[in-house]
């Protein structure tokens, strides 16, 4: 299997299936992709039906194409990142990685089309993101809920309207970016930089107004992040959690117990935004974004300096927060139901507080002249508690 022939067998994954998203290749298992968030077999001429080690092994080397960086993180460290190009049709982040003695790969599809605020229907919190002049802002969630694509939008705000130099830290690079009103400098780890806290180290002496670091891996990079943003720099970044305050307990976790209290503070200080953000499945086929988010305020910082405590966590406070721009998942998703966008079963099942969004979705009912109870008509039972006479004649 040489390069023309895995770039067919792409090719032709690509053209499987509508609004694809990821290609997976693993041994055992048919050619995948996942389509509108289903995974999907693939059928080709000659046919995949199962792939063997030797197949995900050459089709892994040949997209390593001989490169000695990535073949020594493969074999040390059991994965590699890297990026392929199909020419003219797509890019991917592409992932290796070693399972049970064989190779499996994962080909994250990259979009062309650089994304706009308006385009993807962002809140309003992204509009004012993109305002901000210094401070961190991060964007959370799970692998794969759109959080390089929704700050691929607030860059490319930035970029519109105002006139900076923009520092990008990626692995890899996934939008590039055209050079607009500001100047943009994108580098892919491996190629430009070794490690993204020796990309942050050196993007301080690079007179940038804007960093970008694709993710907070390890308390190196938070701690230089911090320094940045502490020196005038806007710090947008991205981590693994699901809301506001696991985000705050993830990053003060990187530290030993004597630090805390500092980088509780410093935190406190240099924190802009959080926004986490999670995908749901869309009526009529496809994915929509609901988000959360929470701004800096005083009771904010309050709760990063001291922790969450009852009557004080982040979701009484994003509830509150809602004339400043903040916003909870839960009314994001009532927000969606309501334009029908996505269905009651899947308001339910994505909310946080299933209680509320319940309640939501029975007033947008209401107001449709919907029912909102499945219970059937209501009688009185009049012999309810009554003893119950046995007519001994009757058989």
């Amino acid at each position: 299997m040489r390069k023309p022939e895995i770039d067919h067998i792409l090719t032709r994954m690509l053209e499987s299936n509508p609004d694809i998203s990821d290609f997976i290749l693993t041994v055992n298992k048919p050619l995948q992709v996942y389509s509108a968030g289903q995974l999907l077999g693939v059928n080709l001429r000659p046919a995949f039906d199962k792939l063997t080690p030797f197949q995900t092994e050459i089709f892994a080397l040949n997209l390593i194409n001989q490169d000695h960086r990535l073949m020594q993180a493969l074999i040390k460290e059991g994965s590699c990142d890297l990026s392929y190009e199909l020419p003219g049709l797509a890019r991917f982040r592409v992932n290796i990685f070693s399972q049970l003695g064989n190779y499996s790969i994962v080909l994250r599809k990259l979009e062309s089309n650089i994304p706009s605020c308006a385009a993807l229907n962002l809140p309003p919190a992204f509009y004012k993101i993109a305002s901000e002049k210094f401070g961190i802002v991060l964007i959370t969630g799970a692998t794969g809920t759109g959080k390089t694509t929704s700050l691929a939008a607030i860059i490319n705000e930035i970029n519109e309207k105002n006139s900076v130099h923009i520092i990008t830290l990626e692995d890899p690079v996934e939008y590039t970016h055209p050079q607009k009103r500001s100047t943009i400098n994108q580098r892919e780890l491996g190629k430009d930089f070794d490690t993204f806290a020796n990309g942050l180290r050196a993007a301080l002496r690079q007179a940038p107004k804007v960093i970008f670091v694709g993710e907070m891996r390890d308390r190196e990079s938070v701690e230089i992040a911090l320094n940045a943003s502490e020196t005038g720099h806007l710090v947008l970044s991205t981590l693994h959690t699901v809301d506001a305050g696991q985000t705050i307990n993830r990053i003060i976790g990187m530290f030993t117990i004597e630090e805390e209290n500092q980088m509780r503070v410093r935190l406190a200080d240099s924190l802009r935004w959080i926004v986490c953000q999670r995908l749901l499945p869309k009526v009529g086929g496809g994915r929509v974004a609901a988000f959360e988010a929470v701004s800096t305020s005083l009771r904010v910082k309050d709760v990063i300096l001291h922790g969450e405590s009852e009557g004080k966590t982040f979701s009484d406070i994003i509830v509150q927060g809602k004339p400043f721009g903040m916003m909870t998942f839960d009314d994001c998703i009532i927000e969606l139901f309501e334009k029908g966008l996505i269905t009651e079963e899947t308001s339910i099942a994505y909310a946080s507080n299933r209680a509320n969004v319940n309640r939501g979705v029975d007033l947008i009912k209401k107001g449709r002249g919907e029912r909102t109870s499945t219970i059937g008509t209501l009688e009185v039972d009049k012999s309810y508690g009554r003893p119950q006479h046995k007519d001994p004649w009757r058989k």
